[in-house]
């Protein structure tokens, strides 16, 4: 872990990443990739230190109320925030000025900020998504060997439920030969029935793979899969896209389970949400 100081804090859709890297060694983490640019190893994460002060000064100048997420790039739930408390300290600032907030994990250490997530909420608006790809949980174990297994997350999501905040679940990456199975897609289906998620955000049942990436899951393949990487190899090549041969079976269960319980299973439907802030409280505002 090192830590630096940062020109700016927020994207120019609203979004921030505190943390540049990740300890959860999920096998297909495209966050690995080349493109991004790390100069650093991976698991030595970077911890953007003058965060909350950039975010104070953004938020103070914005003219209008929005919805702020975090969690795009990199986990705000990684084992280090127990210790340095940094995604909290800026859940404080966004209640205090006022705004919405979406965190994206796969961590139930979420669960440290229901109190400040809880007030957002009654204040503004609060949506937690929470990525579920792995229903067994001795292969979850394996594919996201650092982070809490999928029935805690999905334990998260009902406490969060029950509490009155939205949830949205991202059902992906689907690893073809692994998990890109019925059963697995209907257990946590099931999961998100019960936990009476809003939406569920899918792009096809697959995985995606670029330079750095790749060579990383093809590594773990060979540990935990043994023939699986040259499985891969020839049936995708040096493709981006990684799609299962099951994908149009599966995202028929999908639908179908979303549709006879409630759940918004359209991407852009859910995205709209994700970045609708309150019109009710935005007129509030104002007096």
């Amino acid at each position: 872990m090192h830590f630096v100081n940062v020109k700016g804090i927020l994207s120019a859709g609203n979004g921030m990443n505190l943390y540049r890297g990740c300890t959860h060694g999920c096998i297909y983490c495209d966050s690995r990739s080349k493109c991004y640019g790390f100069t650093h190893e991976f698991e030595d994460i970077e911890v953007k230190q003058n965060a909350p002060e950039l975010l104070e000064k953004a938020l103070r100048s914005k003219r209008k109320k929005c919805m702020i997420g975090t969690g795009a790039m990199c986990d705000p739930y990684m084992h280090c925030e127990e210790e340095l408390g940094l995604t909290r300290k800026c859940l404080e600032l966004i209640e205090r000025y006022g705004y919405g907030v979406t965190v994206l994990t796969k961590s139930d250490r979420v669960l440290r900020d229901l109190d400040i997530l809880k007030r957002i909420h009654e204040k503004a608006k609060c949506v937690v998504q929470m990525t579920l790809t792995t229903y067994d949980e001795e292969l979850c174990s394996i594919i996201e060997p650092n982070v809490c297994g999928t029935k805690a997350r999905a334990e998260a999501l009902r406490i969060f439920h029950e509490n009155g905040i939205p949830t949205i679940v991202w059902l992906t990456p689907v690893l073809p030969f692994i998990n890109d199975t019925r059963e697995n897609i209907g257990g946590i289906l099931d999961y998100c029935i019960s936990a009476k998620v809003y939406g569920i955000i899918t792009f096809g049942m697959g995985v995606t793979l670029r330079e750095g990436d790749r060579e990383y899951f093809y590594r773990a393949l060979d540990r935990h899969f043994p023939g699986m990487k040259e499985k891969y190899r020839q049936k995708y090549g040096y493709s981006y896209e990684l799609p299962s041969d099951r994908s149009r079976e599966l995202m028929g269960l999908l639908r179908e389970k979303c549709r006879a319980n409630g759940i918004v299973c359209d991407a852009d439907a859910c995205f709209r949400y994700l970045r609708e802030f309150p019109e009710k409280y935005e007129q509030l505002c104002l007096f």
